[in-house]
Formats: C-alpha cells, structure tokens, sequence
C-alpha cells in the first residue's frame, strides 16, 4: 500500500500530480504527499515579471486545447468559467519581403489543397513546384523513427521545409527539426505520409474530418485562464496544501531503505513509499544514481537547450501598430528572435492600455550564442528587427530579458525508446514525469500527471493515444 509519495519538483508537472494524488483515491484514504520544490516559489516556468509596471508571463501564455488534459485540470480546480480564448488568431511567417500571413486552416502549416501549394507565401515558385511533388512520390512505409527534418524534406523539399514548415514546428520545442524525432514530436505527420501518401492529402483530410464535424470541431486551438497562468499555479497549491510543499528544499538523492525509499534534501532523509521525479532529466539522473544506476545514462543522454524571452512594452499610442494576429514565426538564421507574440493583441488587458506588449523568443537550438551577448545588446537587436516589419518605434519604452538556462529537452531521433529505457531501468515506486519525457506542453504535463497518479495508487494509465499537436 502507497502511504507516503514524495515529489521532487514544483513545477506544473508535480504540483498536478500531487493534486490528483490527493483526490482520486476514491473512497480509500489519500495518500500522504510532500512536494518538495528547490526554487523560493512553486510554479516552474509559469511565471510572470515586472516590466514597466506591468505584469508579463516569462513563460507559456496559454496551452493546447485539442489536447483536452489542462483545461480539464483547470475546471476540476473550479477555474473553468476563468477559461478564455485568445482575442487575436492566424500567425505571420517572416521573410524577405516582410511578414505573410500563414494560410488559414493549414494543419502544421502545410496547405491542404494544389491550389493553396502553388500560393504558398514566402515559398519560392521553384519551391512550390517541388512541394507539390509530394502528391505523387512515393510513400515511406517502415515504422522506425526518423527525424521530422527527414521527413519533411522527403515530400515537401528543402525549400518549404526551411522557409515554412519548421519555423513553426521546430520553433515548438526551440529544436532543430533534423535532429527532433518524428514519433516524438509529430507522428500524425508520418500517419498521414503512410496512409494517405502524402503529407498534403493528410492535411486536406484532417480539413474535411473537422468541417464534417461541424461547430463541435470549432473553438480556439489555445486557450489561457483570466489573469494569467499562474492562476493555475495558485489553484494547485491551495488544493495541495501549501504545509505540504517545501520550497527552497532542493532534493539530492533518492536512496533505498527496507521498507521503501528516502528522498535526501538539506541533509534529512524524508520516507517514501514512492518517489516521483517531476524535475529536468539531467537532475532525475544525479537523484538516481544509486537506487537505479541504469537509468542514469538515458537521463543524461536527453539534451537539453537554453533559451530567452524579452518582453518589451511600446509607449501609448502604439497598441494598434500591432497586426491582427497572434504573432509571427521566423525560418533560422533570418533575424536574432526565433518568434514573436503580440501579446497585447492576443490577450489584451486593461493594463495595457494602449500600449503594444510583444514577446520575442531566442536562443534554442542552434541560435543558444545569442544569450551571450548582453541583455541591452539583445534587446537592441530584436528590437530592430521588430521595427522593420512591424510600424513600430526602433525601441520600446522598457524591455526585460529573462533566461531560461537549459529549459527545453530535445527530443531528437529514437526519444521514444530512450524514454523507455528509463522508466524500464527504475525500480516499482520510482517515477518520472514532466516534459523531459513525453510533451512539453501543461497539457501534456497535466496528462502524465494523471497517469502516474493512477499507477500509484493502484490503477492503470489512461489509455488516451495522442491529439493533434495544433499550431497558431
């Protein structure tokens, strides 16, 4: 019997699993669970900072709402009237000759149709013809993993995958889309390669799928909760319990007794019936080291990269300067950001008045030397970027750099398997969770949540497949 769960990491992915260890056991007793959490505050990454005296998340803004994991967390901690979606939709690609729009309905932004190939925007006509030759070649049939960049390549040629494609898939995990795993990422689009023969043919029929289900299949593809995110945070520790969180108690050790586990923090040993390692995998590999040596290897062997979000306020006046549009993607190496939200646009507060609030992201894969330049430096040089395809000013009123050192696991080719080899190298009692392992989204973290609840305290995980990843 399960009577003492220790989980180590305060982020979303722990916090979500000791909340539903504490409330779906049934008529059984709930089991006794301590959070333990090394930063000064839970939350993780869902976070928000001062900037000009306004409050502006520093890390996700919304979460997927095909994948229906995070909002029914939401709901079940009574914040479901608090849902809203975003005011603005449609996303921009950047290119040469300024900012185009993506084309509407497009899954993954591939077109769904020979006449949307051939006007597909920041393409070239070279570029389109050679796309459009993935109605007629051949189909890769085998089932092993290859990389997304492989694949993409393959049907739609280097043009499309470069210019249009991977700026919005690779930018998701601030990966490089030829070494991201397909299976991993994006296995709907290996699906639609093996059963409809081409990536095209699978975006045209996931069109038609929704447009015969009518408004069932409409609402926003994101969905964000009134007041920011970290109104989640707040709901999960108030059900918690904040007595049964310890902040600045960062773990160290996972060590073996007769009668179970002990978790090691601040040189005291905390019993435990089942530990549960909601934290990055290369901190679940020193943790393990002695309770399950063969994982440690897999742990350290998912890398990892930094990136940085600036988060810049434009003076009154310059709200409406904003497009109409959630923001925009960049194709590697075309400016110092990866991506921008137009956050004032997307989700409006009446803080901002009529001021413009973007968010611009770099670093990631193959971009982490930016964050060594200085934070005034990176500031300019987005901000320049910006103003040239935005009617903005050259800089904003104030910006803010916040960091997020090796944040984003890659999940490059055969993750999947490694993954497994992990979780079959821990011993009964030992578990990883979060988004290391299998999405890094809050809908994916609050999925794994639920499951290793339920293998805990007895159940079987859900056996829910995997939703469409839907990008904006």
């Amino acid at each position: 019997m399960t009577e003492r769960v220790v989980v180590v990491g305060g982020g979303v992915a722990g916090l979500a699993t000791a909340y539903r260890l504490l409330t779906s056991a049934g008529g059984a007793a709930p089991p006794e669970v301590t959070v333990m959490e090394a930063g000064d505050q839970p939350g993780g990454k869902v976070t928000s900072v001062q900037v000009g005296g306004l409050s502006i998340p520093a890390g996700p803004e919304s979460f997927v709402s095909r994948k229906p994991w995070a909002a029914e967390l939401c709901r079940d901690l009574g914040l479901g009237d608090d849902l809203i979606a975003p005011d603005a939709s449609g996303a921009f690609l950047w290119t040469e000759r300024g900012l185009v729009r993506y084309p509407p309905d497009a899954p993954f932004g591939i077109p769904g149709d020979l006449a949307e190939v051939f006007r597909w925007p920041g393409v070239s006509r070279s570029g389109r013809r050679r796309a459009a030759q993935d109605l007629v070649r051949r189909a890769r049939r085998e089932r092993t993993d290859e990389s997304l960049g492989s694949l993409l390549r393959r049907r739609l040629g280097d043009e499309a995958t470069d210019a249009a494609v991977a700026p919005l898939l690779g930018g998701l995990f601030a990966g490089d889309v030829d070494r991201l795993s397909v299976q991993a990422t994006f296995p709907e689009l290996a699906e639609w390669e093996r059963e409809q023969g081409s990536l095209i043919r699978g975006a045209q029929a996931v069109r038609r799928m929704l447009r015969d289900m009518g408004p069932a299949a409409g609402g926003p593809m994101f969905l964000g909760l009134s007041g920011g995110l970290e109104r989640l945070v707040e709901g999960l520790v108030e059900s918690v319990g904040a007595g049964r969180i310890l902040t600045r108690t960062p773990a160290t050790r996972v060590h073996r007794r007769p009668d179970g586990f002990a978790v090691e923090a601040k040189r005291r040993l905390a019993p435990a019936d089942a530990v549960v390692l909601a934290t990055p995998a290369f901190v679940a590999a020193d943790l393990v080291s002695e309770v399950a040596p063969n994982a440690v290897a897999s742990l350290r062997g998912i890398p990892y990269v930094s990136t940085a979000v600036v988060l810049s306020v434009y003076p009154p006046g310059t709200a409406d300067s904003l497009p109409e549009a959630t923001g925009f993607v960049v194709p590697v190496g075309k400016a110092p950001m990866t991506a921008a939200t137009f956050l004032s646009r997307k989700w409006p507060q009446p803080s901002f008045d009529d001021r413009a609030v973007v968010r611009c992201f770099v670093g990631g894969a193959g971009a982490e030397d930016v964050l060594d330049a200085a934070d005034e430096d990176i500031v300019e040089a987005v901000s320049r970027h910006l103003a040239a395809v935005v009617e903005l000013p050259p800089a904003p009123e104030v910006a803010r750099v916040v960091r997020w050192g090796r944040a984003m696991p890659q999940y490059e080719v055969g993750h999947l398997d490694a993954v497994a080899e992990i979780e079959g190298a821990l011993p009964p009692g030992i578990f990883v969770t979060g988004s290391a392992y299998r999405g890094v989204g809050l809908a994916d973290s609050a999925r794994q949540a639920d499951d290793v609840a339920k293998r805990i305290l007895g159940g079987e995980p859900a056996d829910r497949g995997r939703e469409l990843a839907w990008t904006d």
